[in-house]
Order: C-alpha cells, then sequence, then structure tokens
C-alpha cells in the first residue's frame, strides 16, 4: 500500500504538544491515546494524528495550549553526526548532540554524514519551509577541499552548470583560493539546495572531495562556533529585509 504524504506544515498530534511546550514527547503519548487530548473539540487518541500547530486549537484536561516563542539556534554539526532524527544504523545525530536543547526542533535542510559546519535548527515550520523553497534563493557557502589542481577551465564548468540525473547543478558563486598539485581550496555558493550537490558538481569535473564544511546560510555565519555547539538565532537576521518580508507575505 502506498504510504499518502503528509500534507505541509502538518505534524503528529503527539510532536505538536512537544512543539507546543505543553508536554514532552513520550507524556504527549500517553495523554493522547488516554483520551486527555482534544482537537478543535474532537477527541483524539492516535499520536500520529496530523495537525498544524499554529491553526488547531489543541486542548489537554480541558486546558488550552498556549504558543510558546519560536526558537532558532545555529549548530556547528561535526563530521560523522547525521542530520536525522532516529538512524537506522545507530549512528549519532545532531539531536543526540543537541540533547534536551533539540526539544521541538526541526532542522532546515541537511548536511551529509562527511559534511561539518552550520546548521540551523528551528521550532518554526513555516520559517524552515521558506528557507529550504529553491524559489527563494537562500544562499549556503562551503569550504570546499578537493584532490587535485582546480583550473580556469574547471571553474567555467561549475559556473557554466553541469547536468545529472535530470538535474541542473549550477552554483551563484565560486572563489578558488589556494590551489596545489595535491589539493585545492574554494568558497562555493550555492542556492538551490539540491541533494549532494556539491560532490555532484565536482564528480563531473573529475575532482574528489576531501573536505566540506558549510560557513554560512542566509546572513548567518559560523563564527567562531566550535564543532558540537550551537547559539540562538533572531529568525530576523537570517535573511536581510527584502527577502524576509517576503516570507512574511
Amino acid at each position: 500500500m502506498t504510504q499518502q504524504r503528509r500534507p505541509s506544515g502538518h505534524v503528529s498530534l503527539n510532536r505538536a504538544l512537544s512543539k507546543l511546550g505543553m508536554l514532552s514527547r513520550a507524556q504527549a503519548t500517553d495523554a493522547i491515546r488516554a483520551g486527555r487530548v482534544s482537537v478543535d473539540g474532537r477527541v483524539v487518541c492516535d499520536p500520529s494524528t496530523p495537525v498544524i500547530p499554529e491553526r488547531a486549537r489543541i486542548e489537554v484536561d480541558g486546558r488550552r495550549s498556549r504558543r510558546q516563542p519560536h526558537r532558532t539556534m545555529a549548530f556547528h554539526k561535526p563530521r560523522g553526526v547525521v542530520t536525522t532524527r532516529r538512524d537506522s544504523e545507530g549512528r549519532r545525530t545532531v539531536f543526540d548532540a543537541l540533547g534536551d536543547a533539540a526539544e521541538g526542533l526541526v532542522a532546515v535542510g541537511r548536511l551529509d554524514l562527511a559534511t561539518s559546519g552550520l546548521l540551523l535548527l528551528t521550532t518554526d515550520t513555516q520559517l524552515a519551509n521558506w528557507l529550504t523553497d529553491p524559489q527563494n534563493a537562500v544562499p549556503r557557502v562551503y569550504i570546499v577541499t578537493v584532490r587535485g589542481r582546480v583550473t580556469d577551465a574547471d571553474i567555467e564548468t561549475l559556473m557554466g552548470g553541469v547536468s545529472d540525473r535530470g538535474d541542473r547543478l549550477q552554483p551563484s558563486r565560486v572563489l578558488l583560493q589556494k590551489v596545489s598539485g595535491r589539493e585545492s581550496h574554494l568558497l562555493i555558493e550555492l542556492t538551490d539546495g539540491k541533494n549532494r550537490e556539491l560532490r555532484r558538481l565536482f564528480d563531473a569535473i573529475g575532482k574528489a572531495i576531501t573536505r566540506l564544511k558549510r560557513v554560512r546560510f542566509g546572513d548567518v555565519e559560523l563564527e567562531n562556533l566550535a564543532p558540537g555547539e550551537w547559539r540562538a538565532v533572531d529568525p530576523d537576521s537570517i535573511v536581510g529585509g527584502t527577502g524576509r518580508r517576503r516570507m512574511r507575505t
């Protein structure tokens, strides 16, 4: 049987209660199954029931939820940590690394296992969806190290864009910082956020990435955050005035 895709903005009811700061995920699951939770006046006993926390009237024991201020943070994701809530292979996740600070957060996009650097997380799903929508062209900047010498011709190929598996891959900026016969260091800006985009771009010119680190997302920079550390971020600081106003409309 084909699994139906959950509509955008919907989360499970137990997660919604956690996001709203009313109960932990486990407490919410128990309360829902016990018939103590209602949504828009109707008792719901299935913790996986999809709701939109920002729109639904959710009550526990007759007490209505009160919206908690949204939280957004910048996290320095270490290499070897996966950007999922649970991993089937038992690998450490960013949510394991954050511990209690991760309550209610969703990752804004992903960084793969071997990539380190800036990862944004937020309780504001509308913000997360806006930032990752390719139509909004929010820039992400990476420091890329590759084996061998990257030439001017390679940079022209990258800037001209390449086709791979039906996708058009094209950085918005490429800056060669250091080059030798052994390796090259570049600063790359992307706006599309396609899956493994940088690795696919460099595969197309025959260069293997040995190290990849994101240092900026929108207007937020990694700065001096050490791997595994995080800091709170003002959502208005992520994209400049024009972009943020577009997001709110």
